[in-house]
């Protein structure tokens, strides 16, 4: 069986790597032509969280194949819209699982007409040393929903299910996927405007104010959600990930723009739907936004 992982990040890196373990021929997309070359020579390594480094053979290519036996789409939001028209020439039958963060992919990826559409949650830690290089930082559930068809037509993913990449199936993708943005909205603003690890939310008192204040605003927001986000939750993960770079501050420090549209911009809008306002997150969203417009030398 092939599959094929568009996207040669930290997380495709990371999902390649564990989807070779387990015998499968991948083939990762990529539009960087050096980091093809490199993956087609010298393959693949994921240094575990031990420190130990394994070697796996996997292949690149620059286009997407239409006789894949499963696509995993894992470029950021930012990438996905140049990449729709393409998902939609491939044949119907081959199923597609999204993995971005964020809740404005989902109605998007709806719109396409393959059988078989899932979407991810991953909460593992990862980050990509280099273009053939990638560091398992953190063992996380990897949660996976059906948007249309059967999860069942995934048993590759379902496979990964172990104590390393252990794998939830979760009934509602759409509820998932608010779960994770709302996830990220306590961690990933915050760390992006104070520059600081995930860790260092708990242990610089101002920085874990701001994280009780948005905590509780957001809670407000959402009352429903509140039972399976108690603020104990929120800091056993900021606890789980001390160490990580969270994904919107990497973005920031590497000059790329960043998902806070997707992720941030999604749950202030769904909040406005239910007539509640969220002060301090858009506080947030505005000061995120002004740094990228400052950062790209678009003052207008």
């Amino acid at each position: 069986m092939t599959i094929q992982i568009i996207g040669g990040g930290s997380v495709g890196l990371l999902m390649a790597s564990f989807l070779a373990e387990k015998g499968f021929a991948v083939n990762i997309i990529s539009t960087r032509a050096k980091q093809r070359e490199r993956i087609n020579t010298y393959g693949l390594i994921r240094e575990n969280i031990g420190g130990e480094k394994q070697k796996f053979t996997v292949t690149a290519a620059d286009s997407i194949s239409k006789d894949a036996d499963l696509v995993i789409v894992t470029v950021k939001y930012n990438g996905l819209a140049q990449l729709y028209p393409l998902l939609a020439e491939l044949p119907v039958s081959i199923p597609l699982l999204f993995l971005q963060n964020g809740l404005a992919h989902y109605e998007e990826a709806m719109r396409l007409p393959q059988q078989h559409i899932a979407f991810g949650s991953a909460q593992f830690g990862a980050q990509r040393v280099n273009d053939t290089t990638v560091i398992h930082r953190g063992i996380g559930v990897l949660k996976v929903a059906a948007g249309r068809g059967e999860i069942e037509g995934f048993p590759e993913v379902l496979s990964l299910d172990s104590e390393m990449m252990p794998v939830f199936l979760e009934k509602d993708a759409e509820t998932m996927l608010l779960e994770k943005a709302l996830l990220n909205c306590f961690i990933n603003p915050l760390t992006a405007i104070l520059n600081i690890k995930n860790g260092e939310l708990l242990t610089n008192p101002y920085a874990y104010s701001l994280l009780k204040a948005l905590y509780a605003e957001i809670m407000a927001a959402f009352p429903h959600m509140r039972k399976g986000f108690p603020f104990d939750g929120v800091k056993n993960l900021c606890d789980k990930t001390a160490a990580n770079t969270s994904s919107m501050l990497a973005d920031r420090l590497a000059g790329r723009k960043t998902e806070v549209d997707t992720i941030v911009g999604a749950i202030i809008k769904k909040a406005a739907a239910n007539d509640r306002q969220l002060p301090t997150l858009h506080t947030l969203y505005n000061l995120i936004k002004a740094a990228e417009q400052l950062e790209s030398g678009d003052r207008m």
